[in-house]
């Protein structure tokens, strides 16, 4: 079924039920980033594959609202399909909200699956079409009435994360959050994140491809813990750990009964992540404290023992990337390399690292224009050979049992214009000059971006998309609730200071439409400086360790500082990453990493 077709039955189920108006985001019931294919109903309704929008269909007229990462995918994807790309953001174009407040008739219906909406979502949009004595319908999955072959949902087995990478035990998490309840004067406080469950029982799992959480929700007490989830997953070992952790685990879809359960009772919940169908199982009886959970600070600041095996997990992660540009680079006009085969070698040498689990996310190898779109993905009926001339923009990472990863770097494979080596020299500067920013503690990732977009500023451009994202340890390799990005960017991740022990990434870029896309990342971890009567200076430490490509690089664009910097990185990338090379690729890599001056 096409989507013209998928689109002209969901209104005919519509006026069935009396909507007038229906709503599908990039949701399942835990509001995850990435998706089970069982909740990829946005997809499957409008065939745009980008791993974030959402779709809103009318009687007559269907959006679909993507970010600036996916402006150039989105316009290919939905051509013909009679959906319109409104590009979020941009001058004149209305929000999801403003588009539904204009479109809903007097006494309207906006309809969708309360189990995937959040109920901060829900309140915004009762309060929104109540001027037009509008209401709204939530117990509706109307897509799921259309999607004859959907898919199942998954049944992996989960794992538990040893002490020795996590540094902390179940039940001292626990009672971390008992502890944070207390100060609230919390009764119940419900986990319905699928990072904040694995986070505190240290669980991880399948369920989701390339992030390695389970299916479950759970609630804390103030002196036990539930595991909803389905137990066929969970082995023997496994019970008996929760158990012994005092953690009793029932049903995957139990969270509702136990939630109508309680009355008068003081319950914690983040109204952004639980979704409408759970808050409104909650008695009225009940008192509702609406906050981000206390694990999601807990999951950011990383302790002693995470950091000491991230460390390591980008060791090991540099030198399947330092591996993978070796013989990329030795390959070129030799033999025949295509996007997916690329992505694939890089595969195989991540896996070929000690406790490498999976990919922390679909690895983006884009050639040429493709890179202009920021999450590019290559298929098998869509791809690009590659040649010995311009660039392969690869962003991709592991996921292994010390540590998540995140790196991207732009490969230059032949001769490269002038032209393209400003761009590149300026996004490398950009990246630089946020890597080695002091700065006083306090400040947020909205005061310190700048430094990442001036130079790409001075040339009149701009990347549509935030410089940089918080990374989980052994989790979603985007993470809240810091983040780099000046207010007006992107979706996603509050504004807070960063704090010692957070990760975050530095990934500026320049992105022109269906000619290139440049784009260099690291990981950065926040650390201390000194302290004296002006306060706590706080300043970065990278740990990402993979040689930048300098074929592009044009030093008498860059500051002595910028170039001091990049020579200190280099030396240290190849101090840490030869000693699992071999001689050959030693050698190479002295090449790379080699000095440079101004001419």
């Amino acid at each position: 079924m096409i989507v013209k077709e998928k689109v002209a039955k969901l209104r005919e189920l519509m006026k069935m039920e009396g909507i007038d108006i229906y709503y599908i985001p990039t949701a399942d019931y835990h509001q995850s980033e990435y998706l089970p294919d069982y909740f990829k109903a946005r997809r499957f309704m409008s065939g745009f594959t980008g791993s974030a929008g959402t779709l809103v269909v009318t009687m007559k007229e269907a959006g679909l609202w993507a970010d600036g990462r996916y402006f150039v995918q989105a316009e290919k994807q939905l051509k013909g399909s009679s959906i319109t790309l409104y590009k979020m953001g941009q001058d004149k174009v209305p929000t999801v909200s403003e588009f539904i407040k204009e479109k809903l008739p007097e006494n309207g219906v906006l309809g969708f699956d309360g189990r995937v909406v959040s109920a901060s979502t829900v309140d915004h949009f009762e309060k929104l079409i109540a001027s037009k004595g509008g209401k709204t319908k939530e117990d509706k999955d109307l897509v799921d009435e259309i999607w004859e072959d959907r898919p199942s949902l998954p049944q992996e087995s989960a794992f538990l994360l040893q002490d020795k990478y996590t540094g902390a035990k179940t039940e001292d998490k626990i009672k971390r959050v008992q502890n944070a309840m207390a100060e609230k004067n919390a009764d119940v406080c419900v986990l319905t994140s699928l990072e904040d469950v694995a986070w505190l029982l240290n669980l991880r799992g399948y369920d989701i491809e390339d992030t390695p959480v389970v299916l479950a929700f759970a609630t804390v007490t103030k002196n036990k813990v539930t595991l909803f989830v389905d137990k066929k997953k969970l082995s023997a070992d496994i019970c008996k750990k929760l158990s012994s952790a005092k953690v009793s685990i029932k049903g995957y879809f139990d969270l509702g009964s136990e939630l109508s359960n309680y009355t008068n009772k003081k319950i914690w919940i983040d109204s952004a992540v639980l979704t409408s169908y759970y808050k409104k199982q909650i008695d009225k009886s009940c008192t509702i404290i609406d906050e981000k959970s206390p694990i999601v600070m807990y999951r950011a600041v990383k302790n002693k023992t995470e950091i000491k095996n991230i460390r390591y997990s980008h060791i090991k992660d540099g030198v399947a990337v330092t591996k993978f540009i070796y013989w990329l680079k030795n390959n070129i006009g030799k033999i025949e390399i295509t996007e997916l085969s690329a992505a694939a070698k890089l595969r195989e040498l991540r896996q070929a690292q000690e406790n490498h689990i999976e990919a922390s996310f679909g690895t983006i190898a884009a050639y040429g224009p493709n890179a202009a779109m920021m999450h590019y993905s290559a298929t098998e009926d869509n791809f690009a050979v590659l040649k010995n001339e311009g660039m392969l923009l690869v962003d991709s990472g592991g996921q292994y049992l010390e540590g998540t990863t995140d790196i991207t770097r732009t490969i230059v494979l032949g001769a490269v214009s002038e032209e393209v080596k400003t761009y590149y020299t300026a996004v490398l500067r950009s990246m630089l000059r946020l890597s080695k920013a002091n700065f006083l503690y306090g400040c947020t990732g909205a005061s310190l971006d700048i430094l990442a977009r001036g130079p790409v500023w001075d040339l009149d451009l701009d990347y549509q998309c935030g410089t940089g994202h918080g990374v989980g340890f052994v989790l979603g390799v985007h993470e809240g609730p810091h983040g780099i990005r000046w207010s007006n960017t992107g979706t996603g991740y509050a504004i807070v200071p960063l704090e010692e022990g957070m990760v975050v990434t530095d990934e500026p870029g320049i992105y022109l439409p269906n000619k290139l896309g440049i784009r260099i990342e690291n990981e950065l971890l926040v650390q201390k400086g000194k302290k004296n009567t002006y306060g706590q200076f706080m300043h970065f430490d990278t740990i990402t360790l993979a040689p930048i490509d300098l074929d592009a690089v044009r030093p008498e664009d860059m500051l002595d500082d910028e170039i001091e910097a990049l020579n200190q990185y280099h030396a240290e990338v190849y101090s840490k990453i030869s000693p699992y090379l071999t001689q050959k690729e030693r050698t190479w890599l002295k090449i790379q990493t080699r000095k440079i001056k101004k001419a």
